[in-house]
């Protein structure tokens, strides 16, 4: 997608300059043409760091897909052509992204081209396993029914991946908070209090000895601890871009009690309704999996899955991989092996992500009830010995006055 500068002239004669996108010179000056502009001068031009859009997430959410599948879907059981379907949907959905990205579909369409390959051109709104299906759908003729699935699947996906960031959040910022917190009493109310211990020259316990060392420590080296900790971060972030540290450190997120458990289980719900989805579709088993990989995001999960397509090329099982990772249950693989020798592979694996999406529900509420009273106790710990540090001595000074 490029853009071009324009200028033209209506019927009348006027006058018009502005800027719009089009794949090429080409299209720019029939979309101009189609508004009934006769094109004087078209020039492209490259977007300035000005002009581009920043998008620090995903541009369409899941819940907004989902919203826009449903929508598809019973526009065309209305009667509706795919064409008209996508000049209505653009019309009333308010994600400028999505708006923008089926003005161009829609433009496609009517040229000819097919919806899975105009999908194909907006990657970035529309994944590859989207426009994978949506093809197997064309070709089969069940495109309506295809699109519920997906607004299924979409709402499936969304609502396990909340489920565990719902669970994850609450430690997060109760620690967070907890932080601030401790960082203020140490930096702002202890240090009001170590004139008057000096003074007095009391003897001071070993908990209050401990804490002011502690203050003294942030108030004097705060701007060193402060760039330990931003250098910490992007050393993090440096090493999360390589596929064997984010390996490792997925690995371990997986083995670490509580969390671990229900991160598992969420990798495996989506592997699983992802895989089911698509070769429910039919989608060859090898394409199935790597498509399933730009899902999963744990790379433990994806080099099982690499395995698993290493096996099956080599005449081998898909299972066969996933029992002998120490990551998949025994249950998970058994019933996966049971499905591939009895042929039904699309049943099992429909099973087993119905069976773990609601084993995240679940699961997710106990974390939460589990871990609020723990965090609360942790919590009173830290801050009542700060505050034990202080009024212990306060009362030794007491008395002896």
């Amino acid at each position: 997608m490029a853009d071009y500068k324009y200028t033209a002239y209506d019927f009348y004669g006027r006058v018009k300059k502005g800027r719009l996108e089009a794949y090429n010179p080409e299209q720019a000056k029939k979309l101009l043409k189609d508004d009934g502009y006769k094109v004087e001068d078209l020039k492209e031009v490259k977007a300035s760091i000005w002009t581009k859009e920043f998008n620090l997430s995903r541009p369409v959410k899941n819940r907004d897909m989902v919203v826009f599948l449903q929508q598809f879907s019973a526009l065309l059981e209305a009667g509706l052509t795919v064409v008209d379907t996508i000049n209505i949907l653009r019309e009333q959905t308010k994600n400028k992204v999505l708006n923008r990205a089926l003005y161009y579909i829609e433009i496609d369409l009517r040229q000819g081209t097919s919806l899975a390959n105009s999908m194909r051109k907006h990657p970035k709104v529309f994944p590859t396993i989207l426009a994978n299906i949506i093809h197997s759908a064309e070709v089969s003729g069940s495109l309506e029914d295809t699109l519920d699935e997906l607004a299924e699947y979409y709402q499936k996906h969304y609502k396990t991946v909340q489920k565990v960031k719902t669970s994850l959040a609450y430690p997060m910022t109760v620690m967070f908070v907890a932080v601030i917190v401790v960082i203020f009493l140490l930096m702002y109310v202890v240090p009001q209090f170590v004139s008057m211990f000096e003074q007095f020259g009391a003897d001071l316990p070993f908990i209050t000895k401990i804490v002011l060392s502690i203050s003294e420590l942030l108030l004097n080296y705060w701007l060193l601890l402060l760039f330990c900790l931003i250098a910490a971060l992007v050393l993090t972030v440096y090493l999360m871009k390589h596929n064997q540290a984010k390996y490792y450190v997925d690995a371990l997120l997986l083995k670490l009690p509580f969390i671990g458990p229900l991160l598992l289980k969420s990798n495996l719900a989506s592997m699983c309704r992802t895989l089911y989805s698509l070769l429910k579709n039919a989608v060859p088993i090898i394409d199935a999996i790597d498509l399933t990989k730009q899902t999963v995001k744990n790379k433990v999960i994806q080099g099982v899955l690499d395995e698993s397509k290493l096996s099956l090329k080599q005449g081998g099982t898909f299972s066969k991989p996933l029992n002998d990772h120490w990551a998949f249950p025994f249950l998970v693989t058994q019933m996966l092996l049971v499905g591939e020798k009895t042929g039904s592979l699309e049943k099992m694996l429909h099973q087993v992500a119905s069976f773990y999406e609601d084993d995240v529900n679940t699961s997710s509420d106990q974390f939460k009830s589990l871990l609020e009273p723990v965090l609360i106790i942790m919590l009173s710990i830290i801050v009542g010995a700060i505050v034990l540090a202080i009024v212990v001595p306060m009362f030794d000074l007491y008395n002896q006055i």
